[in-house]
């Protein structure tokens, strides 16, 4: 077997490795190894997205965890922070989401949580990855009533649901508000429209009809089109769409324009500033957060931090500092507050909320902050490099930030996943923008060829 955890748990093809029923066997055995207690329940909760493959994944993933002496609750389809919440909340040992988030339905993954709700320590997953690789594990096995048991939660999607209606206060509501819900076909598809209607919107679903093979497919987070249009033909106040396992919300605004993950930090940070909840005056993003919510934040008197880009830099940093605010441009928004990882019912909930509380259209909210012109080209080399090391580079990124002065970034890393070198320019002028990232990325396949 190969490496199986990248920066997001385990992904791949379906019935190619680690996607095959073989490896998550194995990785479910691996898995129950590394958690299992001397004592106590040894219970996994088992959560999925709505892709046809879930069901294959499901059973081996079981049968492994089980094979080991753990036993395993099966939630159904629920969002990845259904599974952290209902993790926590039952005090068991370890969730674990089958999904491939954003992906397309034939690729699906393995996503875990610690009993505490947060994705599993480095050294955990490592543990897990070389037990699924080495077969001396797995000699001594349990047998007779030794053996784990499954279980089914009925009421998963219930619970969850009334914990998020919890999250605003008891007494306001939704009422007079029309949202359309783009649930991507995937996990929020009963979540996200029942929370709205429960509290008095008025809501129109979309994508809502998952066959197992049309999660994501040109809808939800990643293509707003649609939303975009509905909105715009229902006269609806705002629009959110999820991704396939719903810990991302992009909004679209009144008038059909986008609202992501950088202007939900800026007006969600804002408003927690106000009501004194925002521990060191700090939210945390990542590199690739748009240097206009920077200033807008600094401007209110907040620091924007910035760390490598995955949700789960963003938590540790989180987690060592205090902070409670964090997110992605993506529209993966961490609100320590509600929920320990991404939550996309939960963000949508508070920014609907916001809207109807401030009485501004969420149009106008989004106008308060501003965006720079971002350029981005991936640039594909032979093989993996750092661009570190390539002559003649870092003198070219100098020269184009000292154009652009303090008002303008240049960004250039490798890509954590395939042989490409990511550039990307950032600053007030559009012109200016796509010039740098052309000339850089022109340099390095120059460099590199």
């Amino acid at each position: 077997m190969h490496k199986l955890f990248g920066t997001d748990g385990i992904r791949g093809k379906v019935n190619h490795f680690p996607m095959s029923p073989e490896a998550v066997l194995r990785i479910g055995m691996a898995a129950a190894l590394a958690l299992k207690k001397k004592q106590g329940r040894n219970m996994v909760l088992i959560g999925k997205d709505t892709r046809l493959s879930g069901y294959m994944i499901e059973s081996a993933l079981t049968s492994g965890i089980c094979a080991m002496g753990m036993n395993v609750t099966l939630v159904g389809p629920i969002p990845t922070p259904g599974v952290a919440f209902l993790t926590k909340t039952l005090r068991l040992d370890a969730g674990v989401v089958i999904s491939a988030s954003h992906n397309p339905y034939d690729d699906n993954g393995i996503k875990f949580f610690s009993s505490r709700g947060f994705k599993l320590p480095d050294e955990v997953e490592q543990q897990i990855e070389e037990m699924a690789m080495d077969e001396s594990f797995f000699k001594k096995r349990p047998v007779g009533r030794e053996i784990g048991k499954a279980f089914r939660l009925e009421d998963a999607r219930g619970r969850y649901i009334e914990y998020i209606k919890s999250t605003i206060p008891k007494n306001e509501t939704l009422e007079g508000m029309k949202i359309v819900v783009d649930c991507a076909n995937g996990a929020a598809y009963r979540i996200t429209p029942s929370l709205m209607e429960e509290l008095g919107a008025e809501v129109i679903a979309i994508n809502d009809s998952p066959d197992g093979t049309n999660i994501n497919a040109s809808c939800g987070s990643m293509d707003t089109d649609g939303l975009r249009q509905a909105v715009l033909a229902h006269g609806a106040d705002l629009g959110v769409a999820h991704d396939g396992d719903a810990d991302r919300t992009i909004l679209v605004d009144e008038k059909g324009e986008t609202v992501d993950g950088d202007h939900m930090l800026g007006i969600w940070g804002r408003e927690l500033k106000t009501e004194g909840r925002l521990p060191g005056d700090t939210v945390v993003a990542t590199i690739m957060s748009n240097l206009g919510v920077e200033r807008y934040l600094e401007g209110l008197g907040i620091k924007l931090l910035r760390t490598k880009v995955g949700d789960r830099f963003v938590t540790e940093q989180m987690l060592k500092n205090g902070f409670m605010l964090g997110g992605e441009q993506s529209g993966h928004i961490v609100n320590f507050h509600q929920n320990t990882t991404g939550d996309g019912p939960i963000t949508a909930l508070h920014m609907v909320h916001l809207v109807k509380k401030l009485g501004v259209p969420l149009s106008e909210l989004k106008g308060q902050i501003p965006v720079y012109p971002q350029a981005l080209e991936n640039v594909t080399v032979k093989t993996r490099t750092n661009p570190a090391g390539i002559p003649g580079l870092a003198d070219l990124i100098k020269k184009a930030e000292m154009e652009l002065a303090e008002n303008g970034r240049v960004l250039v890393r490798p890509s954590g996943t395939e042989p490409k070198i990511r550039v990307m320019v950032e600053g007030k002028d559009g012109g200016t923008v796509k010039r740098l990232v052309r000339e850089i990325s022109v340099f390095i396949r120059e460099k590199t060829a």
